[in-house]
Formats: structure tokens, C-alpha cells, sequence
């Protein structure tokens, strides 16, 4: 994650009242962390790290995005909006780990903790499941040719509920028993 640096925050330097990191994120970041979903976006983060007890602190991210991904429907790039908050809580310990509790351990011999994936999962997170254009915005060619499959296959469809396609045989003993079973 080159060039993200700035999104390293040392924990031993955090005082009693906390403190406040503003960030702005471009393409830049989202090429740097090798999003799998996001292909390019802008993002304003404010983080506010605040010690919660003797090495132990609390992140409090609020994350105001629009970032790219690609349409479920006509594959062409769509911008979304995102607005999310996300807590985090650190401790000073022995080595980096992730317990159970979702508690992240920084090694206290080094004291930073690098937030960068955090934010791109809250961000992840925050997305829908169904990335879809508002309507009349998708690809007009792809559009048109998922329209033209969706008919042939809706066609196919009504042609076997109607019967008009000859029944499976291995299906013919099982109305048999359907039969003998209604008398």
C-alpha cells in the first residue's frame, strides 16, 4: 500500500483529549489499496482517535465518498454515494492481530496503526449489494440486448408451462405416481 502513509496514525502520540485526522482520498488511494469493487472515487474522511483507557483507544471514522464501480446491468461505470460511520478500537500489545472482539492490537514496541484498509471496508460495506443505473441512465445497446434475451428466454418459458415442449421422460414416471396417489 505505497504512498499511503499518511493514513498511519501512531497511537503513542495521542493525548488525553484525542485527536482529529481530516483525509482527503482521490484515485490515487483507490489504485494504492487495489480495490476490487471501487475503480476510481473521491473520499473525505474525518477520523477522531481518542484513548479509552491505558492502551486502549477508540476510531471513530465518518466517511463522505463518491466512488465509481461498474453497473449490474449494462456494465458501464456508475458513480455512488457514499455516507458512513464506522468505529474501530485499538490496543497497545505484544504484535499486530485481530481478536475475536474485533479489537485490532498494534505492537506497542511500533505504535501505528495503518488505517487505510479500514476505511476502504466501511466504504465497501456501505455500498448496495445491486449496483444498478436510475432508470433511463444504463446503456441503451445493452440495455436493448438484454431486453431482446430476456424476451427469448421468457418466451422459452411460457412455451414449457404451456406444454407446447415435449415433458423429460425421466419426469413421466413420477406423474404416473402423481396420478396413482389422487385415486
Amino acid at each position: 500500500m505505497d504512498g499511503l502513509e499518511s493514513l498511519k496514525i501512531d497511537l503513542r502520540d495521542i493525548g488525553e483529549g484525542g485527536q482529529t485526522f481530516n483525509f482527503t482520498l482521490g484515485d490515487s488511494y483507490f489504485e494504492a489499496i487495489g480495490a476490487p469493487e471501487v475503480r476510481r472515487g473521491e473520499a473525505d474522511v474525518a477520523l477522531a482517535v481518542r484513548r479509552v483507557a491505558v492502551g486502549y483507544f477508540e476510531l471513530a471514522f465518518h466517511i463522505d465518498a463518491t466512488v465509481t464501480v461498474q453497473c449490474d446491468r449494462c456494465l458501464d461505470d456508475m458513480r455512488l454515494p457514499i455516507s458512513t460511520d464506522g468505529q474501530l478500537t485499538a490496543r497497545l500489545g505484544d504484535e499486530n492481530t485481530v481478536d475475536d472482539n474485533l479489537v485490532v492490537t498494534v505492537a506497542e514496541d511500533d505504535g501505528v496503526i495503518d488505517v487505510a484498509w479500514n476505511i476502504y471496508e466501511f466504504i465497501a460495506l456501505a455500498m448496495p449489494i445491486k449496483h444498478v443505473h436510475a432508470d433511463g441512465e444504463c446503456n441503451p445497446a445493452m440495455v436493448e440486448a438484454l431486453r431482446e434475451h430476456t424476451a427469448a428466454d421468457t418466451a422459452a418459458d411460457t412455451a414449457d408451462a404451456q406444454g407446447q415442449q415435449a415433458a423429460d421422460p425421466r419426469w413421466s414416471g413420477l406423474e404416473k405416481l402423481k396420478t396413482i396417489i389422487k385415486d
